[in-house]
């Protein structure tokens, strides 16, 4: 069967090979185009259809470019990734405003759209949209600067990224003295210790579990706001980047129409205007702060038990809370950690797949970039569904964050054959060593439970149009959603039975070990809550008007003014590292975090309510979540699961926000 399946080869050695089929499969592309343009007779079988399957090969051939870019970074993969990115951009932008085809896409609607089905109906409503939006109507010169923009700002994105990765990469903090670290867990002080001139010394660094290790256990207080200033501070040349890119988005968002890139961002959304959002992240931060300054005074009242001197800063919280969180619940990462071995957590998380939806995972050899990769066949009811690629454990040249992205998504080819699907999940666990195997920290179980459900998403879409299977034609404040969803499971007694067994002596997690966890999962979550309501706020607001770099400062000081409870240092420079919306898909769209866990938290309490393991919920939440994709609206499909409209309130039950 595996001949359905396209294979994982491409490495440094044959990237231009990778580049020049790209290149010669956007040619085709275009050839192909200018065929079907001709058609006398268009129909959604011999115009939309081919259309669609095009640009499906295409990905075909430049996903495991990207990919390997990000996963596996190296001049050459940089080098590739950057020539073709304008290549490309400049081919979707054409695309996106060629006239003929939106002409033709149109005609075949107004023509066909009584017999056509909800799907493909949706493809073409998803596509002329899409093709309004980018400026298809406007004058040519018009429509050419629009084009400019989208090049110009993928560049811009791309170099917003890449600086941020080679300041985290550039820098390193040195630790002399052991006492500075004494606190920290025997595997980060053995990660970190190097030799300089002979002696022994232990160097830290800023990607993830390098700085979350110092910052959650140096008991230096002075080290750690060093090493805070320079997380915060990273990539100074990203303030004239984005200053930039706000530009160019506000002149694209007025060309097409819009007040504002807010307008343009919400057009494709779930999220009716702007103030909508707005509304929504004020009342969320409205019925959180008391209690979000209720946690702070009680973290102060400890740090100053503890000897601090004055207020819990920015770069005290997660030392502080730590240690308060171990008082309270007892509960720290380390103790955990032995019991989530990261191939038993990935066993359990299958098995508790196998219970919710009947899901069969077979692990098969295969082609990978890196030989800590595992990849998996996925079955349901013995049916052959699609394969998952796990790339978990942190290394050098990795982005940081974790991630899930798609190499084929679910369809139908030209002859009717179903084509299953493809997936990657990323993520920066700590690596194994010969010493000891992967293990996580309760979160890091948790952040694979969330891309397992953006996978299953992708993975389990029966849709037979590319364009709105899967997570494609999904709205953005909606993609969360099944992420969301499965993630909130990971802390259930009940799931956590399935994997949580001590990697040295077999031993199973203890129900006091369980209780305290879960009872720890709400610590301080209204200062988290707080925290994501400023990032989004702050979004949403310097997206309404046209701003300068200073301007973005000011705004981002009022959102803390009004929102933050904990202020961080005037040095703070966040906006310069906030990558998912200066350089990911996230602008004026961060507050879709939240949006969606309004969604996934209702989603989560049907199941819980009712013994989380109940068929008819389940097949329901398989079938009408999971199989559609984007082939319907996200509120209708939420509606046809539940039965009604999503509750505000089910997010703060979730959080323990008492209302």
């Amino acid at each position: 069967m595996s001949h359905l399946f396209p294979e994982f080869e491409v490495k440094d050695e044959n990237l231009e090979k990778q580049k020049e089929k790209v290149l010669k499969q956007i040619q085709e592309n275009k050839k192909q185009i200018e065929k079907i343009l001709s058609l006398q007779n268009k129909t959604y079988e011999n115009f939309v259809k081919p259309y669609q399957l095009m640009q499906v090969k295409l990905n075909l051939l430049f996903s495991p470019i990207s990919h390997l870019n990000y996963v596996k970074n190296s001049q050459k993969t940089q080098e590739v990734y950057s020539s073709l990115l304008p290549v490309l951009t400049e081919y979707y932008t054409a695309l996106g405003q060629d006239e003929r085809i939106y002409r033709s896409f149109k005609e075949i609607y107004d023509k066909e759209k009584d017999s056509l089905n909800q799907e493909q109906r949706k493809v073409l409503e998803d596509s002329i949209r899409e093709f309004e939006l980018s400026g298809v109507n406007l004058p040519e010169d018009k429509r050419n600067r629009v084009k400019d923009i989208n090049i110009r700002l993928s560049q811009l994105q791309n170099r917003f990224a890449q600086n941020l990765l080679d300041a985290t990469d550039s820098y390193e903090l040195i630790i002399e003295d052991l006492r500075d670290i004494e606190e920290l867990p025997e595997t980060d002080i053995e990660k970190a210790k190097i030799t300089i001139d002979g002696k022994t010394v232990y160097r830290f660094t800023l990607h993830q579990p390098s700085y979350i290790a110092f910052m959650t256990y140096s008991g230096n207080r002075q080290k750690r706001e060093e090493l805070y200033r320079a997380y915060v501070t990273r990539a100074p040349e990203n303030e004239e980047i984005l200053e930039e890119i706000l530009t160019l988005r506000y002149e694209k968002a007025k060309i097409l129409g819009f007040s504002n890139y807010a307008e343009l961002s919400l057009a494709t959304k779930m999220a009716q205007s702007p103030q909508q959002v707005i509304d929504f992240l004020r009342e969320l931060a409205r019925k959180s702060r008391p209690q979000a300054e209720k946690e702070y005074e009680e973290l102060n009242k400890y740090a100053e038990k503890s000897g601090l001197k004055d207020k819990v800063q920015a770069y005290d919280f997660a030392y502080y809370s730590e240690k308060l969180k171990k008082e309270k619940f007892d509960v720290n990462d380390e103790q955990y950690k032995p019991y989530f071995e990261k191939n038993r957590v990935i066993e359990g998380l299958f098995n508790f797949l196998n219970r919710l939806f009947k899901l069969d995972f077979e692990k098969i050899n295969v082609p990978v970039w890196d030989p800590s990769v595992s990849v998996y066949q996925i079955y349901r009811k013995d049916k052959l569904i699609g394969r998952l690629y796990l790339d978990l454990e942190a290394r050098e040249g990795k982005r940081d964050g974790a991630w899930m992205d798609e190499w084929v998504t679910h369809h139908t080819d030209e002859k009717g054959n179903e084509i299953p699907p493809v997936a990657f999940i990323v993520a920066n666990f700590s690596p194994s060593s010969e010493k000891s195997p992967s293990l996580l920290r309760p979160y890091d179980v948790e952040t694979l439970f969330h891309e397992m459900g953006h996978a299953l998403h992708h993975l389990l879409s029966e849709v037979k149009e590319p364009f709105v299977s899967g997570i494609s034609g999904v709205e953005w404040d909606a993609v969360e959603f099944p992420s969301q969803f499965l993630e909130k499971f990971a802390y259930e007694p009940e799931v956590l039975k399935n994997f949580a067994f001590h990697y040295k002596t077999g031993e199973p997690l203890s129900e006091d070990m369980i209780n305290r966890l879960k009872n720890a999962k709400n610590f301080l979550s209204a200062l988290g809550m707080i925290r994501q309501i400023e990032f989004a706020l702050f979004d949403i607001l310097i997206h309404l008007d046209k701003y300068t770099a200073a301007d973005v400062q000011g705004i981002l000081d009022k959102v803390r003014e009004e929102v933050s409870v904990i202020k961080p240092p005037p040095y703070n420079k966040f906006q310069w590292s906030f990558s998912h919306i200066f350089a990911g898909g996230y602008a004026a769209g961060y507050y879709s975090y939240k949006w969606a866990e309004v969604l996934s938290a209702d989603a989560y309490f049907m199941f819980v309510d009712s013994g989380i393991y109940n068929d008819e919920i389940a097949e329901s939440f398989y079938e009408e979540i999971l199989t559609k994709g984007g082939s319907r609206p996200a509120m209708e499909l939420f509606k046809n699961f539940a039965g009604r409209e999503p509750q505000i309130d089910a997010l703060l039950r979730l959080s323990g926000i008492n209302v």
